[in-house]
């Protein structure tokens, strides 16, 4: 049954207990967001595992998770969207491929039309995700969570800031005032930090590597820095006590959830101690808090020992979200609109695109 069919209405989650649970006969599924392009072709022995992508779709369906027909393709973000974030100056140094050396550099990736495509359709993705997270309750992008983007550059192999890109486009539509970001990849989510520094409607939450990339941070709403070689029991109590902090603090009509792997022993990047075990508790701990607001979900970084293993991985959030049952979504009459003043401070700023 998909969450459309259950059309909102909250029931009671029931997670069975197993590390790496068989694919469901019968399973609620979810709407998300993915499109072939997703994955970039990448000189050989880059570091970034690009084919996870295609890997994670074609794992969630073949094991039954996720449905073919609840599938949405993305187009590519529209200009105005992204002006809303990003400034002209970078937007179109993007789209006529003139970032100088340095700039690529930063972001980690070369330059291509390619890439600039596939950065804007990851960002369209986690914005439909959004809106069908505002209808359903719950629904995901197979990609998204680039939250090293800056207003002004992109960097750790982040082009565009997606979930800023969706929170901007939704209190601009007034189908949303108040945003929560739970970012949970290893590495602080430096670059939504800073977009969003002046935004009391955003509530940024980032639990992370102290001792990891970034090594200069932004102030987020709530950070939570962790020690190299946490593992599961101290990361899973701060996680608990922290996110319903952030969830009273926030009183978000929509949460974007970064669901990095990361933060699981082995990975290349990440220098912390999650199990696998550890990783599937983590998620049943979020989709459970968060089980009476509309959620988004997108994967943010991993960097395991190969791209199939980092897809796995990947897979554990969107499996426990379809064992169970899903939130009441933000119906219309309840959105809050906003008031002209902050509907004003949302468009695109004079001279951008």
């Amino acid at each position: 049954m998909s969450l459309s069919a259950i059309g909102g209405r909250t029931a009671k989650r029931a997670f069975r207990e197993a590390d790496r649970p068989p694919a469901p006969k019968h399973s609620n599924s979810m709407r998300y967001a993915y499109h072939p392009d997703y994955d970039l072709p990448l000189p050989p022995a880059h570091p970034f595992p690009m084919a996870k992508y295609p890997l994670l779709y074609e794992r969630l369906v073949a094991r039954g998770w996720l449905r073919p027909e609840d599938r949405i393709e993305p187009a590519e973000a529209a200009p105005e969207d992204l002006a809303r974030v990003h400034t002209a100056a970078y937007l179109a140094r993007l789209e006529s491929g003139t970032l100088d050396a340095a700039e690529v550099r930063r972001i980690g990736v070369p330059w291509s039309a390619r890439l600039w495509r596939r950065s804007r359709l990851a960002a369209q993705g986690t914005l439909e995700a959004a809106r069908a997270a505002l209808e359903d309750g719950l629904a995901g992008n197979l990609a998204g969570g680039t939250h090293h983007a800056f207003a002004d550059h992109g960097e750790g192999f982040c082009v565009l800031n997606d979930v800023a890109i969706s929170i901007r486009r939704l209190q601009h539509d007034r189908l949303a005032r108040r945003a929560l970001v739970v970012d949970l990849d290893v590495h602080q989510g430096n670059g939504t930090a800073a977009i969003f520094a002046d935004d009391p409607d955003v509530y940024t939450f980032s639990m992370h590597g102290e001792r990891n990339y970034p090594a200069r941070k932004m102030r987020s709403t709530l950070d939570v820095g962790l020690e190299d070689a946490v593992g599961d029991e101290k990361y899973l109590e701060l996680l608990r006590q922290h996110l319903g902090r952030a969830l009273a603090e926030s009183s978000p009509d929509v949460v974007f959830y970064l669901a990095g792997v990361d933060p699981v022993a082995g990975d290349r990047y990440g220098r912390l101690a999650l199990s696998e075990a550890g990783l599937r508790e983590r998620e049943r701990e979020v989709l459970g808090a968060c089980r009476d607001r509309p959620l988004v979900v997108t994967i943010a970084g991993g960097y395991a020992s190969t791209p199939e293993r980092t897809a796995d991985l990947h897979a554990v959030v969107f499996e426990e979200a379809c064992r169970g049952a899903f939130a009441r979504p933000l119906q219309r009459d309840d959105a809050v609109p906003l008031p002209e003043a902050a509907a004003a401070a949302v468009e695109p700023a004079s001279g951008t695109l």
